[in-house]
């Protein structure tokens, strides 16, 4: 396997040590390269800087492959410094173009500080999965969240609660449901999806006595994929999904809003979920928590996610061959 790129993220957060820490339990099963400061690493840590990627194969078993940056000053922990922003935009950048260019099978990112960007380089995004949807010139890209148990796609994201129904547009749905079959099928091995799709309103809107996005729109965007040959059920009351039985009748759930997937997921497995983008043209996955500075360069910092981040990169990149 080609190595998997681990962009640095926040220097001041806990991104470095979760990146080491998975090294050292992965570095016999996968060639992982780093891209950042080494200067940034936690005390101690055993690296090798490389220039080119196909040499962290040869390295990682023994030491942390670094693809090496500069960033300048050095990084306290817990407390961002804008004068690392641009460092750390770089090296997303530059692990989409080892992905792009075939240099590297997978991207895996340790968490930002956004406002750290904004404030240090304009950073013109309000993420990671925009900034990488831009980098890779697709318009339209899905974020999926995925443990052991349980695969949630959220159809609406970061908005206001008030304004979910509004922005829920039967263009949206299909496009989201769309890119999700495609890539349940493309990295996850799946040949034919199971979809459960989640209504908007309690009960799936009781036939139209709760609300009746499910009837006007939800309803018939499904019918026509079911008849493109799609294996989607719903609308689904949200309540009754994630049981372990219901659970069992999926391979994904598609829900309609963040909170009404968020909760579930990290309700089953709170450490160890991973963020997805679907429809980027190259693999990305990333662990699913924030930067944690109230416990960063303490050794506090758990590694679960950033290690199923990195098995599910691998296991995806196996999948697309």
């Amino acid at each position: 396997m080609k190595p998997i790129a681990i962009s640095c993220g926040e220097p001041a957060g806990i991104g470095p040590e979760i990146a080491v820490a998975a090294w050292q339990q992965l570095k016999t099963e996968y060639p992982l390269l780093w891209i950042g400061d080494p200067n940034h690493l936690p005390d101690g840590t055993v690296f090798q800087p490389v220039s080119k990627a196909e040499d962290a194969k040869s390295v990682s078993p023994h030491s942390f492959a670094v693809l090496a940056r500069d960033f300048g000053p050095s990084a306290t922990p817990g407390t961002a410094n804008a004068a690392h922003a641009q460092g750390v935009i770089d090296a997303i950048a530059t692990g989409v173009d080892l992905v792009t260019s075939g240099g590297a099978s997978a991207l895996c990112t340790a968490p930002i500080h956004k406002a750290a960007l904004i404030d240090g380089a304009g950073f013109a995004y309000p993420g990671h999965t925009e900034y990488l949807a831009a980098l890779a010139d697709t318009d339209r890209v899905v974020m999926m969240l995925a443990c052991d148990q349980l695969r949630v796609v959220p159809t609406t994201i970061h908005i206001p609660l008030e304004q979910v129904a509004t922005n829920l547009t039967a263009s949206l749905l299909t496009d989201t449901l769309l890119i999700t079959h495609a890539a349940l099928r493309l990295d996850f091995g799946i040949a034919n999806p199971r979809i459960a799709v989640a209504g908007l309103n309690p009960h799936a809107g009781e036939d139209g006595k709760m609300g009746t996005e499910e009837m006007d729109m939800i309803a018939p965007v499904l019918t026509s994929l079911r008849s493109q040959g799609m294996n989607v059920t719903g609308p689904l009351s949200a309540d009754t999904m994630f049981h372990v039985g219901a659970r069992a009748q999926y391979d994904v759930a598609v829900c309609m809003y963040h909170d009404q997937a968020l909760i579930p997921i990290k309700t089953l497995d709170f450490s160890g979920g991973v963020n997805v983008t679907l429809g980027l043209p190259f693999i990305r996955t990333s662990p699913d928590h924030g930067t944690a500075f109230d416990i960063a360069g303490q050794g506090k910092a758990d590694a679960t996610s950033m290690i199923a981040a990195i098995r599910m990169a691998a296991q995806m990149a196996d999948a697309r061959g």
